[in-house]
């Protein structure tokens, strides 16, 4: 007989989204601040780009971690996480030189990948048959943060200078210290599978044709994604824009996506996971060339449906990724994770170096030509649940 299915418990959902939200602001910090770094230390548009692709480099180590998130209670991660980011975060603003700046940003890296791995795998154990809905809830606490994050660095910056960053630490510690509340008696039970006796690397070897698709759609996706994100802010300033309207420029973007991803999870559970992600991987070239072409008025409207659109993959690929039935589940997510890493990032350097050899008008239509060779990848995947 079938295994009745858990109810969608709404409570601890909403923790760990509110979780992702503490820790998710302040890994906001950098995309914001990056012309000001520029600035006061020297550094290229590429280098500035590596800082993005050192902060996400720990998630190389993912599976492991995944792994170990499997046998231990991975409350403890949840919980010291955000701690670690806020500190080393709040830092950048008095960092004396680059390698200084590397180290904090690598750490932070760290501590995201401590949270990112076995949060996916908590959010499922508690969305039961509504798994879509799970992962838009806790993909919204991300993309809210990565709204709120750039207000409220440049919003520091403007009241204290870069230096001042530092006096948003506490705020960091106490929302910590309400998710350790909130979650100090949670326990997670490992679910009840027809796989229980398959292992990790017969998990890797069933998984292997829907990480082979994913891989192309999130090497070409990124095109426009790192465009729109970790880029965004440098374009605008270098078009003469204020670094107060290049913060909210990119908090609209990421208010949109922080829509897109509530709704795109749920829709996904109704239209199925590959209509979702190949409308999103059709639309995104479109408004890319829209967005560049278009300049005044059209800039905010423009913001606002490639947000909704470009954000939108994020709950889904996570929801099909933990479609399939095991046991791992955090290893299998670390592996997602990884596999993000490593495309996403060599397709951000690759911006950053079209930008300084070519400049950044340039870039940006390149990129939108660039990413709709995701949708032949969108088509390739084999969903299984």
């Amino acid at each position: 007989m079938a295994e009745s299915k858990k109810k969608f418990d709404i409570r601890n959902v909403i923790t760990v989204s509110f979780a992702h939200l503490a820790h998710d602001t302040y890994s906001a910090f950098l995309a914001p601040v990056l012309p000001l770094l520029i600035e006061r230390l020297g550094i290229s548009i590429f280098q500035a780009g590596i800082l993005d692709v050192l902060r996400k480099s720990p998630s190389l180590i993912n599976p492991f971690v995944g792994i170990i998130a499997d046998k231990i209670c991975v409350r403890y991660f949840i919980v010291i996480a955000p701690v670690i980011t806020t500190i080393s975060m709040s830092l950048v603003g008095v960092s004396p030189n680059y390698i200084v700046l590397m180290i904090l940003v690598f750490v932070s890296g760290l501590s995201s990948v401590l949270f990112h791995v076995p949060s996916p795998a908590m959010v499922k154990h508690f969305s039961g048959d509504q798994l879509g809905k799970g992962m838009s809830f806790y993909m919204l606490g991300g993309e809210l943060a990565r709204t709120l994050g750039p207000l409220v660095v440049v919003g520091a910056v403007s009241l204290w200078g870069l230096e001042g960053i530092c006096r948003l630490i506490p705020f960091g510690l106490f929302a910590s210290s309400i998710i350790y509340f909130r979650l100090r008696k949670v326990t997670i039970t490992k679910p009840s599978c027809k796989s229980h006796d398959i292992g990790i690397k017969d998990t890797l070897i069933d998984m292997l044709p829907l990480f082979l698709s994913i891989s192309g759609f999130i090497f070409f996706q990124a095109a426009v994604k790192s465009a729109m994100t970790i880029y965004l802010p440098t374009r605008l300033t270098g078009m003469g824009t204020s670094l107060w309207a290049a913060g909210i420029s990119l908090s609209i973007l990421q208010f949109s996506g922080a829509v897109g991803v509530y709704f795109a999870g749920s829709f996904s559970d109704k239209i199925g996971r590959k209509k979702v992600l190949l409308y999103s991987s059709i639309l995104n070239p479109v408004l890319m060339l829209a967005f560049v072409n278009l300049q005044g008025m059209y800039i905010f409207p423009l913001l606002i449906l490639s947000g909704f659109f470009l954000f939108a993959s994020g709950p889904v690929m996570l929801a099909l990724v933990h479609d399939f039935d095991t046991k791992h589940t955090s290893f299998v997510n670390g592996l997602y994770m990884t596999v993000n890493f490593i495309f996403s990032s060599l397709m951000t350097l690759l911006v950053g170096i079209a930008a300084d050899k070519w400049g950044m008008d340039f870039t940006y239509q390149l990129t939108a030509y660039v990413s709709a060779c995701a949708i032949p990848f969108v088509l390739l995947i084999k969903s299984k649940k």
